[in-house]
């Protein structure tokens, strides 16, 4: 990845973060991403998304250091395991034919569409 689209990619993540972490928010101010949004939105919006899932992951995991919770507590291990082998780029192209092929599922929260579709999967996979 050139260092300009490395660069604009981070700056995306960070201010994506920002928005998430500024101020205190009611739980009705916070928007769930779905679908609809994920379709409407550029490639480099999508890929800032998922930078900003996968960062809030990394932030856990290290948070949580040598002494890392049950699963049943904390849904990041998981994560992790469930997503072994995907990159940005394969997680994004697997929500946008999974949304092209469920057109009328774009409520569906992305995250929840991750979950599900991807790392559900991928946790009977990597067993």
């Amino acid at each position: 990845m050139s260092m300009k689209v490395w660069l604009r990619t981070a700056i995306l993540a960070a201010c994506m973060m920002l928005v998430f972490v500024s101020g205190v928010g009611r739980a009705d101010e916070v928007p769930i991403i779905t679908g609809e949004h994920w379709t409407k939105s550029s490639e480099e919006m999508k890929k800032a998304y998922l930078v900003g899932v996968a960062n809030v992951l990394q932030i856990e995991i290290a948070y949580e250091g040598a002494n890392p919770p049950a699963d049943a507590q904390s849904i990041a291990p998981r994560f992790a395991k469930g997503l072994k082998g995907q990159t940005l780029d394969s997680v994004r192209q697997a929500l946008n034919d999974w949304y092209a092929a469920h057109p009328d599922r774009l409520q569906r929260p992305v995250i929840e569409t991750i979950w599900f579709e991807l790392v559900v999967p991928g946790l009977r996979q990597n067993g």
